[in-house]
């Protein structure tokens, strides 16, 4: 039998809500088990240590990034997005990203100005990995 992987899937969410969705079908259609927050169960745990645990029992950790930084944390300033990658990063789980290319069409409404900074640098830090597709 074919080994199965855990594939944390992160991004912000509602832009990005269809390409989640394209990413868990080609998951699943791989053989493998997609997690992201939009599985969660409620529980005791903090919404951050529930997180932390998905990812602790990830063999891989995909990020989507389009034109939102999303929300952010209010103690470290990072997005949720973001500290996420960080923490994967920071286990020695291997890291996949996905970066919206800047000639695509991307609606409006979708884009989050005020952050744009910020994003530029999660993506060029995301761009740092080794396995990076635009």
């Amino acid at each position: 039998m074919a080994k199965k992987y855990q594939v944390f899937i992160s991004s912000t969410f509602d832009d990005l809500k269809e390409h989640r969705d394209a990413v868990v079908k080609a998951v699943l259609q791989l053989g493998h088990l997609p997690v992201g927050m939009e599985m969660f169960n409620a529980g005791d745990q903090t919404q951050w240590e529930t997180i932390k645990s998905y990812i602790d029992s990830s063999d891989y950790y995909l990020v989507v990034l389009a034109h939102r930084y999303g929300s952010r944390d209010p103690v470290s300033g990072l997005s949720y997005t973001e500290t996420e990658y960080d923490y994967a990063g920071a286990k020695g789980i291997p890291r996949l990203g996905f970066v919206i290319d800047k000639a695509a069409t991307w609606p409006v409404d979708m884009v989050e100005a005020k952050a744009k900074k910020k994003l530029d640098d999660f993506k060029k830090k995301v761009g740092k990995a080794r396995v990076i597709k635009f």
